[in-house]
């Protein structure tokens, strides 16, 4: 795809010499506009130190020795991390985003089933986050009231999704301020609760006390994220080369998000609760707390929201992300104040077995047919519906789905598995076709 991006603008539907978002929601980034390694590296990792990720820690640590939560955590980070790495190659490389680049790989009309899974997946995240974030604050001031709680909810939104509406820009310099001090104050916890076990040889020695079993743990480690990583690529897409996406990639997600998993461990494992924010109350240190909260989740909802936004444009195939940005966030914000954050968590858990298979099916298609580029003969080829792909991916979501109902295997990696699998050899037959 990258060595005809500017061709492919109009394959998007937009004029390429007509005004639109300098986020580029829809077109390919040209090359003026990518950004270095250390820009995207920050943008990443403040996506990724997400202080919700340590409640999976938190399940998990309990169940397990200090070294077999270790080995835990690397399987399911090297798992996470690669599948990531890949989107983000890809994204790098066409410099588009993944709602984008389901085009190509289901149709100019199939792709709207990236569009509204991925989109409305982030619009509920953003309510559970906003939501979270009103309710903890007020919990920490000592708010009862309903109306206090609404109004740090709305606020909240509101300055999340103007981070959104500038885009990249400003994702990057929220990253650059929040990101440092969230990471300084998780180790100072982390040092904390060590001086409650007796420093890192007593908590090598702690016994478990709950039961899971290696498979659900994997999977736990990779469900953190892996529906977010999917969309790596409207990050990465501003990468300058394919290998700085990939280690950038790598930093966010195998580095940022196996660390946050681990220091909710640790915070389970010590104090009995996965979230540092809480944590940091039971310290007596409710200010701390509440910047941690705010901080941290502040950026990471702006990422939400910027990724529901490019995928309402693709939706809607309109230049600009704006207008969705804007209008999510309302949604969301919505549902924070209906309670979402309540009751939301499962249904997105099994959103996140369905998105997976996505990716995979993008990866494969990307490396079997387009990897050397996208001309216009090609784009013109591209039918309203891919149903093969879209076979496919039903299939390998089925199969996600199954193996997270039996009990057999871990169900993101199955649905990737089966997706590039079935890809690869449905090329393979297409190409044998062809030839006689």
């Amino acid at each position: 795809m990258s060595g005809s991006a500017e061709t492919g603008a109009a394959r998007q539907g937009v004029a390429t010499d007509d005004p639109i978002d300098p986020d580029y929601p829809v077109t390919p980034v040209p090359a003026h506009a990518r950004k270095s390694f250390f820009s995207l590296a920050v943008v990443l990792l403040g996506f990724t130190v997400f202080t919700p990720t340590m409640l999976a820690g938190a399940a998990i640590g309990p169940a397990f020795s200090f070294w077999g939560l270790i080995a835990v955590i690397l399987a399911g980070s090297a798992i996470l991390g690669t599948y990531v790495a890949f989107m983000g190659y890809v994204g790098a490389r066409t410099g588009l985003t993944t709602v984008v680049m389901a085009r190509y790989s289901f149709g100019n009309r199939g792709s709207k089933l990236a569009s509204i899974l991925l989109g409305g997946t982030q619009i509920g995240w953003y309510g559970v986050v906003v939501g979270t974030i009103g309710d903890l604050t007020a919990q920490a001031a000592g708010w009862e009231s309903y109306g206090a709680k609404a109004s740090i909810m709305v606020a909240t939104s509101a300055l999340m999704c103007l981070t959104a509406c500038y885009g990249y820009r400003g994702m990057y310099w929220v990253s650059l301020i929040s990101t440092p001090l969230i990471l300084i104050l998780a180790v100072w916890v982390v040092v904390r609760s060590l001086e409650e076990v007796g420093g890192f040889s007593g908590l090598t020695e702690v016994e478990p006390t709950a039961t899971m079993t290696i498979a659900v743990a994997i999977t736990t480690v990779v469900g953190t994220f892996v529906s977010a990583g999917t969309q790596a690529p409207n990050w990465t897409r501003f990468a300058r080369s394919g290998s700085n996406a990939v280690w950038a990639c790598v930093i966010g997600f195998l580095v940022g998000n196996g660390l946050m998993i681990l220091f909710g461990a640790i915070g389970a494992i010590t104090f009995g609760e996965g979230d540092f924010v809480l944590v940091l109350y039971n310290l007596g240190l409710v200010g701390w707390g509440v910047f941690l909260l705010f901080g941290n989740l502040w950026k990471s909802n702006a990422d939400t929201a910027y990724a529901f936004g490019v995928a309402g444009a693709e939706l809607f195939e309109r230049p600009t992300k704006i207008p969705f940005v804007i209008g999510g966030s309302v949604i969301g914000t919505v549902l924070a104040l209906t309670g979402v954050q309540n009751h939301l968590v499962d249904y997105l858990t099994l959103l996140g077995t369905f998105i997976p298979p996505l990716g995979g099916v993008i990866i494969a298609d990307y490396f079997c047919r387009w990897r050397r580029g996208i001309g216009d003969a090609d784009t013109a080829r591209v039918p309203a519906f891919e149903w093969r792909h879209l076979g496919v991916y039903a299939v390998a979501g089925f199969l996600a789905w199954l193996s997270g109902e039996l009990e057999i295997g871990i169900p993101p990696l199955i649905g990737i598995v089966v997706a590039v699998v079935l890809t690869v050899v449905l090329d393979w037959t297409r190409r044998r076709a062809a030839v006689a």
